[in-house]
Parts: C-alpha cells; structure tokens; sequence
C-alpha cells in the first residue's frame, strides 16, 4: 500500500481537492443541500474554518482553516465523504455497493496542498472562485451559486463583477 506523505501542521491552512470516482456523474450540485448539511455534521464534531469553497458537479475545492491545535484534515475528510455518502444513499437507489461493500462515489485520494503565504492563499482563493468559469459552467463567477463567493461579494472583499470575463486574472497553476 501507498503512503501519502503529507504536511500536517497544527492550525494549517490548507487547499483541498476532491473528485468523485465517476467524474460523470453530476452528484455533488444535484444534491448540493446533502453536501451542505454533511459538511455540518462534520464541522460540528470536528472543528475548521472554511475559508473559501466551489462545488462542482463532478469535485469540489476548497480552503479549510485548521484548529491551533489540530491538523487532523484527514479524518475531517474521511467523514466528510461518509456522511455525504450515507446521506445520498438515503434518497437515491442509484448507487450499489462493490465487492469489497463500499459505494463507488468517492477515490480513496483526495490532492492537498499547504497554503504557504498570503500569495498563495490569494492565488487559491480566487482559483476556487473562478473555477465554474474555467469549466465553461457560467461566463462569470457571480453565476454560480454554489461558492464562497457570494460570501466575499457580502463581505466587500471582493466585488460581484470579479472574475467576469476578466483575461489578466492572476490564477495558479492547474492543480486538477
């Protein structure tokens, strides 16, 4: 078996992505509310800050603020699937389980990355926040609902017409 070698720091700020197995199924917008309640549940029992956040209908991003003294995103993660996976089996029949009596909705592998600066929270950030333009899903990323953006927009971070058309916005490497 392979050991991912990850950087685990207390109190890390971290950038998460997240794939179904099947990157044609459309799940994760079409029951985008299971997602939102499960991310709850987790959060509740195990404490994070969501810094920003995208769901795709195929995966997800997003950047999560670990506790000072926690940097358990793994099991935050693990649950994080569980719980969206029990809740989605509950209201669809789409899904069977295999031979090893597991669903086929989630990879074992998630990519993580550790924010290093605010540079790089920055460029991840807005990566997230412009990611349903990059996938052809809307021409701006006010359009998408199921963003953190809204929140930015809110919050006078950012303003509603960032990102909309926009060719010199800065965006880091592709990291799907």
């Amino acid at each position: 078996m392979v050991h991912y070698r990850r950087l685990r720091i207390c109190g890390g700020c971290y950038f998460f992505t997240i794939a179904l197995k099947n990157r044609k199924l459309k799940i994760l917008t079409q029951y985008a509310r299971l997602l939102h309640e499960s991310w709850h549940i987790v959060k509740n029992r195990h404490p994070f800050e969501t810094i920003s956040y995208v769901i795709l209908p195929d995966h997800l991003h997003f950047i999560w603020q670990m506790p000072e003294h926690d940097y358990d995103f793994s099991t935050r993660i693990r649950l994080l699937k569980a719980q969206f996976t029990r809740k989605l089996i509950a209201v669809t029949n789409d899904f069977t389980k295999n031979k090893r009596g597991e669903y086929n909705i989630w990879p074992n592998r998630y990519w993580e990355h550790m924010i290093r600066n605010e540079k790089d929270y920055e460029n991840h950030v807005n990566y997230i926040h412009y990611n349903p333009v990059k996938h052809g899903l809307v021409k701006s990323v006010r359009n998408w609902p199921y963003s953190s953006f809204h929140r930015y927009v809110k919050a006078e971070i950012l303003p509603a017409q960032w990102g909309a058309g926009d060719d010199n916005l800065y965006l880091p490497y592709d990291v799907e």
